[in-house]
């Protein structure tokens, strides 16, 4: 007889949580663009990707069981033009999570998203 899959959702303490991803995502925007980094289509490409790498591995250091990150960096210039962005997810609200941190200043926007999905 075939063994059951484990379908318990994660203690409390191991789940993935808005206020933890927000402050991995501003620490990581923070320390790699400040207030003197300029936007250059160059500089922005490696950049997304750097940005994208490692907040995707802060949350893997968090040692959550069982939890698949996703990680979508849109960094862009300012030249006077409006942005909307959005998403739609389907998930368990009970375990699953997300986070939008907006980081930038005159020349550039930087919005980074992550999502934490537990996997049954």
């Amino acid at each position: 007889m075939p063994s059951q899959p484990n379908l318990q959702p994660p203690a409390f303490s191991q789940k993935a949580t808005q206020k933890r991803m927000e402050t991995i995502i501003r620490e990581v925007q923070e320390t790699n663009l400040g207030n003197d980094w300029k936007y250059t289509s160059d500089d922005g490409n490696v950049m997304t990707k750097k940005i994208s790498d490692e907040v995707k591995d802060r949350l893997r250091d968090l040692g959550l069981p069982r939890y698949k990150f996703l990680v979508q960096v849109v960094l862009g210039q300012k030249v006077g033009e409006g942005m909307h962005m959005g998403c739609r997810t389907l998930w368990d609200q009970d375990t699953d999570a997300y986070a939008t941190v907006t980081y930038g200043n005159d020349d550039y926007f930087c919005v980074a998203t992550a999502y934490g999905v537990f996997q049954y």
